[in-house]
């Protein structure tokens, strides 16, 4: 049979390999002569690797679910050609299951006093900030008989935002936004707080906005037409306690929450009310507060980017006091946290009130789907036992529900697919109404 490579060099040598030299290098010690000679040149013109010079530039944020690009540039200041395997390790997150040996691994060639360039595509599978590890060059000798191995700390992080999945309600919420607001030609009549302008009346006008001195003034009847609020305060809240790692299909509560914030955060800065976002569970995990227009959006993304739940209670009093001091004036707080019973009866209803006397309360949950197909089932005993549990858990969600809206609070409880549209809708209606 035909030898190939190495193998054919070591046999027409007449070679015996026996092991490895020492820790930091490898080869193959031979007890020919020739074979001797011929690995130490190998070894002698194989580029030294621990005075390569490497930078990184790139990508330093990407949304969860999308690629990004990490340029690693490869310096070689020595006199000798270096080719090599290089390794850009990254934790386990940084890539989907299965791909991270093809993704790390790369070969190159850099010759004399030359440089070139690699690049890494991370696609990360959780949120929060990825930092590079070490990166490992194997650079080999013309004969591929011996390697030099070094590892390079070359610090780079990326950013792995939150996807804003949600994102895709945003066109139509700002379609029925323009019409709030007046700039489509289906005006919304007779509804907001702002005066907006005099326009003739039309059968089917609430007869409230019609403007009796304006009418005096001329032969037809003239009726007030209104503006939904401007410039109002919002404050997101989002409860990062132990309620809020549970698990809804692939992703911890949390996470349907921040998407569902995001989305009436777009809307919002689009309605030109004021935004802030509280992260709080015993202490503060997040604050956003300041940005205006287009940094909001931007800024809340970031802010949320490394937020994980904590497996601890809420402390409900903490949170009202936290959120008080950072809406000291009237505002709309949307609360994104549970409506499990014992949370809400012996967290939340004890210090509503010192909410719902200064400010406009939402909150907004996340159901789980998965107990609503438990209700459905049917067939067999444990289906109909299942089904049972599913609708008292129901049941007990609704009268939470009920307990908050005696309080003067607007409730909005949805599956994560729904939550987001269902919060930009009740946003909406609190906006028509002029209740913000």
């Amino acid at each position: 049979m035909a030898l190939t490579g190495r193998a054919a060099l070591l046999s027409a040598l007449g070679s015996i390999p026996v092991g490895i030299l020492e820790p930091g290098w490898t080869g193959i010690l031979a007890v020919n002569g020739p074979l001797a000679l011929a690995c130490a040149c190998d070894y002698a013109l194989a580029a030294p690797v621990r005075r390569l010079l490497l930078t990184r530039s790139g990508d330093t944020s990407v949304r969860l679910g999308d690629t990004a690009n990490v340029t690693l540039t490869v310096t070689n200041p020595t006199r000798r050609p270096l080719r090599a395997q290089l390794r850009d390790a990254w934790p386990p997150s940084a890539w989907q299951p299965g791909t991270e040996t093809a993704a790390s691994r790369h070969r190159l060639a850099v010759p004399p006093g030359e440089r070139r360039r690699v690049t890494t595509r991370l696609r990360p599978t959780r949120r929060g900030d990825r930092q590079a590890d070490l990166v490992t060059i194997r650079s080999y000798g013309p004969l591929g008989l011996f390697t030099r191995q070094s590892a390079h700390k070359v610090p780079w992080t990326v950013r792995v935002l939150p996807p804003f999945t949600s994102r895709k309600h945003l066109p139509s919420r700002l379609a029925r936004l323009r019409e709030l607001d007046g700039r489509t030609s289906a005006l919304t009549r007779g509804e907001g707080t702002e005066f907006d302008s005099l326009r003739e009346y039309v059968p089917g006008d609430d007869t409230r906005s019609i403007d009796w001195r304006a009418t005096a003034r001329q032969s037809s009847v003239a009726v007030r037409t209104w503006r939904p609020e401007r410039d109002r305060h919002i404050l997101l809240v989002l409860d990062t306690g132990r309620t809020s790692a549970g698990r809804v299909g692939d992703a911890p509560r949390l996470d349907a929450s921040m998407d569902a914030a995001l989305l009436l955060a777009a809307l919002a800065s689009r309605a030109g009310d004021r935004l802030a976002l509280l992260a709080y569970d015993r202490r503060v995990r997040a604050l956003v507060q300041g940005s205006t227009g287009g940094d909001v959006l931007p800024s809340l993304v970031n802010a949320m980017a490394t937020l994980e739940p904590e497996l601890v209670e809420t402390d409900a009093r903490g949170l009202t006091t936290t959120a008080l001091r950072t809406a000291p004036r009237r505002s709309l707080m949307v609360l994104l946290t549970t409506l499990d019973a014992a949370p809400v009866e012996q967290g939340l209803l004890p210090v509503l009130p010192q909410l719902t006397r200064r400010h406009t309360v939402l909150v907004a949950s996340v159901a789980d789907p998965h107990i609503a197909r438990m209700a459905q089932a049917r067939g067999n005993a444990e289906a109909v036992y299942e089904a049972a549990a599913a609708a008292r858990a129901q049941d007990e969600r609704r009268r939470t529900a009920e307990q908050l809206r005696r309080h003067g609070v607007t409730v909005v409880d949805a599956t994560p697919e729904e939550l987001a549209p269902a919060l930009a809708d009740a946003y909406l209606a609190l906006k028509a109404a002029g209740r913000l």
